[in-house]
């Protein structure tokens, strides 16, 4: 009885952060002072980027990369990059759960604070702040899975 207590236990799926962190940041304010002198009516771009690696046996690094673009009057008003990284504990999961939770839950976790964290940046650059809004990372993940099964897909076609 204890064995199949111990097998259901190690099953049962396991989830904890052990840490968040910025693990890299940069801002740009290139054209400053003269992007101040004019009408402000940003436009803001935003790319977004995900990865992950394992650390040790149950412990994953994932990194979401975020780089904000805002251009005023076709000039760049300020260029804003943040890693914000976080160490989390992963364990009894199946590999497909396994990749979702490190692709899409835990971004979801990261992405406040890297919004808090280009919205502080924003601000003490002189420009007025900078609220992103949410993010779909399930959304995202399931569009980079169906991309990657169009992808084998094609390349199974062209090797027959």
């Amino acid at each position: 009885m204890t064995e199949q207590a111990n097998a259901t236990t190690e099953q049962r799926p396991e989830f904890s952060i052990q840490r968040i962190y910025i693990k890299d940041m940069s801002f740009e304010s290139p054209n400053s002072p003269a992007v101040f002198q004019g009408q402000w009516q940003p436009q803001v771009n935003m790319d977004l980027n995900t990865r992950s690696q394992k650390l040790s046996d149950d412990m994953y690094e994932v990194v979401l990369s975020l780089t904000v673009t805002t251009k005023n009057e076709d000039k760049t008003a300020f260029l804003i990059e943040v890693q914000q990284a976080g160490i989390f504990k992963v364990a009894g999961m199946p590999v497909p759960a396994l990749h979702q939770t490190l692709g899409a839950f835990c971004p979801n976790i990261l992405f406040p604070y890297a919004r808090e964290a280009i919205d502080a940046s924003v601000v003490k650059g002189g420009f007025p702040a900078l609220q992103l809004n949410p993010v779909n990372f399930d959304a995202i993940y399931q569009q980079a899975m169906a991309r990657q099964a169009e992808q084998a897909k094609a390349s199974a076609e062209q090797t027959h």
